[in-house]
């Protein structure tokens, strides 16, 4: 079973929001075996629509569009439905009482026709209740091809995937299973773990495909199994992830998409009852914002000191401004300083700092550009070291956030039975 997403909306295309609409509705459908063949993002412009549907029609099975549901006159999807169905608008009760509801009881004022227009539907289409928004989905059905429509906003849309869509499609259509399993390395780029793998990688099934899902600092390896015996998956799956992982165990840290560094390290910190902070220069609070976007991360996490300018490291940590001339600012004897004081401030068991430049101009610093210290003070040292992370800007401090990461999990890890 195939589908083709196309977001529509000129906000879209001219960059004023990201799509992480299309992202959400793939991830669903794959979850219950639905193939995504592209995804596609079109202007808010009838023809434009109407010659999309047109070219996909029966050469996929569902078509899930999102946007141009609202009630102003730049949202044409409900019309254009009409035209490409040779059906009329006619007015929904359920969804005009629904309407009704949400505007007079919940928001509190008086319904305009505005409102109500949304109650408008083609008469020819299933509508999917929309619980959370005013906008309801649509299903209609041209010969081979199910075109969905879904109102653009997030929360709505995801609503409706989950609500209606996904338990639809599983009711009325036979799938092959698809069973993923992501394996989370860090410490060794892209080329490196594919050497290392080679040999497994050739020795892998044809139902079963690799996919390296490559950014600074980590390597995730996909591996996805698709068959219609969900047993014979699954039980391949572990197999050779088993294999894989006696491998590059060594730089193996988790699996799935949730077991993310930041996860693993804040676990491990829940689990041995150890607390952290960070004293942060050239990642400008980068490393405090990975940490506490996990759920849960106060049980661990005291807080950073983002020391970006020389008289903060002075003035707030106070480190002697006689060791920063001496050394420069961007040196591990700095880095030692910020992560001992920073420590000692929030009264944790472990501190992380860093100092560097990141460029893209060298400035008044001695060091390269790209070049990090990082800082780890555990209960019983202090370890500094030194990389040089090249260019661009955003990769620096992307890669010193994830190395200050593994430098931690590495030793926290040495307490792991």
């Amino acid at each position: 079973m195939k589908a083709t997403i196309v977001t529509i909306g000129d906000e879209i295309l001219i960059g004023q929001i990201v799509d992480t609409n299309s992202a959400f509705i793939a991830k669903s459908l794959d979850r219950i075996g639905v193939e995504i063949s592209e995804m596609i993002s079109i202007s808010d412009d009838k023809q434009h629509i109407l010659d999309t549907f047109s070219t996909l029609q029966n050469t996929v099975d569902l078509v899930i569009i999102t946007g141009g549901l609202g009630p102003t006159k730049d949202d044409v999807t409900k019309k254009t439905f009409c035209d490409y169905f040779e059906d009329e608008l006619v007015v929904n009760q359920s969804v005009l009482v629904h309407v009704t509801e949400m505007i007079e009881g919940f928001y509190k004022r008086a319904i305009t026709q505005i409102n109500k227009d949304q109650a408008l539907v083609p008469s020819k289409c299933t509508v999917l209740h929309n619980a959370v928004g005013t906008a309801p989905g649509m299903w209609m059905k041209k010969e081979n091809t199910v075109f969905i429509s879904l109102p653009g906003v997030p929360y709505e849309m995801k609503y409706l995937v989950e609500s209606e869509i996904i338990p639809k499609v599983v009711r009325e259509y036979s799938r092959p299973y698809i069973i993923h399993k992501t394996i989370l390395t860090y410490g060794q780029g892209e080329s490196m773990v594919a050497e290392r793998i080679e040999d497994w990688e050739n020795s892998l099934p044809e139902f079963l495909k690799l996919a390296y899902l490559p950014s600074p600092g980590k390597v995730r390896l996909r591996l996805s199994a698709r068959g219609t015996n969900k047993e014979l998956l699954e039980n391949a799956l572990e197999q050779y992830v088993s294999s894989l992982d006696a491998i590059i165990n060594d730089i193996i840290v988790g699996f799935e998409e949730e077991e993310t560094i930041e996860f693993l390290v804040g676990k491990m910190l829940k689990q041995q009852q150890k607390t952290l902070a960070t004293a942060e220069s050239c990642t400008g609070g980068a490393i405090a914002s990975i940490l506490t976007s996990i759920a849960g991360a106060s049980a661990y996490f005291k807080g950073s000191v983002v020391s970006y300018a020389t008289e903060v490291k002075t003035d707030v940590l106070g480190i002697p401004e006689s060791l920063i001339k001496e050394f420069s600012v961007v040196s591990k004897e700095v880095a030692s300083a910020m992560a001992l004081r920073v420590k000692e401030i929030m009264n944790t068991d472990y501190a992380i700092a860093t100092t560097g430049n990141a460029g893209p101009t060298k400035g008044d610093e001695n060091a390269e550009i790209g070049t990090v210290f990082i800082a780890l003070a555990t209960p019983n040292e202090v370890i500094v070291e030194e990389y040089n992370f090249g260019q661009p800007r955003e990769k620096v401090i992307d890669r010193a956030v994830i190395k200050s990461l593994e430098l931690l999990k590495k030793e926290i890890f040495k307490n792991v039975l």
